[in-house]
């Protein structure tokens, strides 16, 4: 019968640090985004304690409000759970120079990099057709 009690508070112990590291990963994605937990209750459809007590490890995170988390967030309920350091910041490449740019494409899977490339080969096609298209009825 001993061993079963300290089964249960092994066990109950595992619970407790996995419920505790799910709220520490809610409270650090708050954190990152520099949002307030009222501002993260309101957006998700909780009360500011609700939320509160979650975040805190008093109360448990529901799968629909994980859902509501993660959709916030730009992220997976599994990246919440498992969090493993700072989200990823978001990449534009808008404001970066042309190597930059090819650099950052360089990196994209074989099948991105072809659907990237297909597409810019679509705007220079119809660049070309327009020009021809422009030069030759301006003769007219």
């Amino acid at each position: 019968m001993i061993f079963f009690d300290v089964l249960a508070i092994f066990i109950n112990i595992l619970i407790d640090v996995k419920f505790m590291s799910l709220a520490s990963n809610i409270k650090s994605l708050r954190e990152q985004k520099g949002l307030l937990q009222k501002q993260v209750a309101s957006e998700i459809g909780l009360g500011i304690s609700h939320y509160n007590k979650i975040e805190n490890g008093q109360r448990e995170a529901s799968v629909k409000i994980l859902q509501k988390l993660a959709k916030l967030y730009g992220t997976t309920i599994d990246q919440i759970v498992n969090l493993e350091g700072d989200l990823p910041k978001e990449i534009t490449i808008e404001d970066k120079t042309t190597i930059e740019q090819m650099r950052l494409i360089s990196e994209l899977d074989e099948k991105d990099k072809n659907i990237i490339f297909g597409i810019i080969e679509t705007m220079l096609t119809k660049k070309k057709f327009k020009d021809f298209f422009n030069k030759n009825v301006a003769v007219l």
